[in-house]
């Protein structure tokens, strides 16, 4: 099993964080860099995940008013490290930094593994709570 250390420092080069993004194929963010340095600089909070030789193969990233919400936006690990454990260290360091917070929200794509995953961690998809439905509104531009 690979392994990797976990760092909250935000002192990561965005020739990583691209050659990240783009390994799980993240256009949206790719084909405008500046816009996702930025979304990543003004994060609430950032942990990523290196491996031995120092490389960036994974990170995770909110946005959250440290109070009743944490909005987790971003999870993604390369994928020569998915299902070696990257993406669960990155989940339980967020889930640890807000276990305080009301409320853990992300939205993802309709994809079997990622519905697996978040499952997984013990998320519940909003069409599956015991109490009904939840709606979830969003504009995508």
């Amino acid at each position: 099993m690979p392994t990797f250390t976990l760092s909250t420092s935000p002192a990561i080069a965005d020739t990583e964080i691209l050659s990240l993004y783009s390994s799980v194929g993240w256009t949206a963010y790719t084909k405008k860099p500046d816009v996702l340095f930025q979304a990543i600089q003004n994060s609430s909070f950032v942990v990523s995940a290196r491996s031995e030789d120092g490389k960036l193969v994974g990170l995770a990233r909110t946005v959250s008013d440290d109070a009743t919400i944490c909005y987790l936006q971003d999870i993604l690990v390369h994928p020569e490290l998915q299902r070696a454990g990257v993406g669960r260290a990155l989940f339980e360091q967020v889930m640890e930094r807000y276990q305080h917070v009301r409320q853990t929200v992300l939205i993802t794509d309709d994809e079997p593994r990622q519905r697996a995953f978040y499952e997984s961690m013990g998320l519940t998809e909003g069409a599956d709570f015991s109490a009904g439905p939840v709606r979830v509104f969003a504009e995508f531009r």
